[in-house]
């Protein structure tokens, strides 16, 4: 996934504001999902959410105004359980590794807000990756 750095991203050292690298991991992995035909929309209006339990990131290289960063999402291990981890490589168009992270999300029944197994939908989609 590449994004193009806007100028409103900023900060006032021309760095991207830290805060802007949540956004980036959820089109990353936004993107990744659809590209599998995993739709969030679609999960939604099936009763099943997906909120952000934890997200960690470590900051190596300042992202600046027009650079092309590209988002590398990996699923490194099978889901298992509510809980899916996703981690995230950040490169300059130099390919010089400027940020890593990791978000890790719950599936949860809309109705009960209660932590459910990975639908089997997505497990479905998901499970060649890992044979």
């Amino acid at each position: 996934m590449q994004i193009r750095v806007r100028y409103a991203e900023t900060d006032q050292m021309g760095y991207v504001y830290y805060g802007n690298f949540a956004a980036y991991y959820e089109v990353a992995r936004t993107e990744a999902f659809r590209s599998l035909g995993i739709h969030y929309k679609e999960m939604e209006k099936d009763g099943v959410m997906m909120p952000v339990l934890e997200m960690r990131t470590k900051y190596i290289r300042p992202a600046r105004y027009d650079d092309l960063l590209t988002i590398k999402m990996m699923l490194r291990n099978k889901p298992q359980g509510a809980r899916i981890l996703f981690e995230y490589e950040v490169f300059n168009e130099a390919k010089e590794l400027l940020n890593i992270g990791e978000t890790t999300l719950v599936f949860v029944d809309m109705k009960t807000n209660r932590p459910i197994p990975l639908p089997d939908d997505v497990l479905n989609k998901l499970d060649s990756y890992y044979n």
